[in-house]
């Protein structure tokens, strides 16, 4: 190390950490503005400046990459980028879900879908593909007597649209308040058929929430304040409103007796499983979901796929 090593080192301080401009380098180290020139390149070709570019798509490809490793999934995409506020997580969340759905569906295919928010911004992201034979059937009940929107008739309509399918609408709510009057009308011939469509579906497109109060299906005047304690209690999240424990099980039999739609062992036997999801709140039920196997496809935001790595870890470590 000589003095000219030094005064590049002071020269790189005042450029890099202080952001100073060259010119009050010079007037500070008091030597030209070509001499500070020469000194910051002489501070990077001795090794006192080291640059790291953090690219998002380069730390979302590695993320991917882990959870494909960790989670068995087939493929990965993460929304870069800090969300300003949940309208733009759901933004980012549809657009992604949109694009990874239609470079998979093909002629013929029946798409089985859920409905949420979630959903809703997939549909409305869809671009118009000219398929032939394309059905898409409810995945579960949607009708709600609350003021609260499930936008499920919506959420068809716009995939019918945009992929110029046949839609099976599930004219039920998603929940009954009473398990064999669920029954009786599930023997309906028109549901019946709807929901045979949606187990021969061979792609199913879905979300997931969280057992929480704010829950949209706690605001669907679907359950009893009763059953939304033993909800909580039991539950991390919903699958296709289905309540599920930790262990990717049924939580509360009692309520899932009461539920329309497709079962969880129904859902794990579709050929694809593409769930989209994102925010920390939703992170636990995500990472159940994974566990349990029901994605072998997967649509997040950058920070609840790092939280999911987190749990992963943490699970690994408790077991070890």
């Amino acid at each position: 190390m000589d003095d000219r090593d030094w005064k590049a080192i002071d020269a790189a301080k005042l450029y890099y950490q202080l952001d100073l401009s060259q010119s009050e380098i010079a007037e500070k180290l008091k030597v030209s503005r070509p001499t500070v020139s020469k000194l910051l390149k002489r501070a990077h070709d001795r090794g006192f400046v080291r640059i790291d570019i953090i690219d998002p798509r380069e730390v979302g490809s590695d993320r991917s990459r882990e959870l494909c490793a960790r989670f068995g999934l087939v493929e990965v995409q993460i929304v870069t980028g800090q969300p300003r506020d949940r309208n733009d997580l759901l933004l980012g969340l549809g657009r992604l879900g949109a694009e990874m759905l239609q470079g998979l569906l093909r002629d013929g295919d029946i798409l089985g879908i859920s409905w949420g928010n979630t959903m809703y911004a997939v549909a409305k992201q869809l671009e118009r593909q000219n398929l032939r034979g394309v059905q898409v059937v409810q995945l579960k009940g949607g009708m709600s007597h609350s003021d609260k929107a499930t936008n499920d008739f919506e959420t068809m309509d716009l995939f019918c649209r945009a992929l110029n399918a046949t839609a099976n609408l599930l004219p039920l709510p998603a929940v009954f308040r009473n398990a064999e009057v669920k029954r009786l009308v599930e023997q309906e011939p028109h549901i019946r058929d709807i929901m045979k469509a949606g187990r021969d579906a061979n792609i199913a497109l879905f979300t997931v929430g969280a057992a929480n109060p704010d829950s949209i299906l706690f605001q669907l005047d679907y359950f009893t304040e009763q059953d939304k304690k033993v909800i909580i209690e039991k539950s991390i999240g919903d699958i296709c409103s289905r309540w599920v424990g930790r262990d990717g099980t049924v939580s509360v039999p009692e309520i899932d007796e009461r539920t329309v739609g497709i079962s969880l062992p129904e859902l794990k036997r579709k050929h694809t499983r593409i769930l989209v999801a994102g925010g920390l709140d939703k992170a636990e039920a995500i990472w159940v979901a994974l566990r349990a196997g029901f994605a072998t496809h997967l649509v997040v935001d950058s920070d609840t796929a790092a939280k999911l790595l987190e749990l992963e870890v943490a699970e690994e470590s408790s077991k070890s």
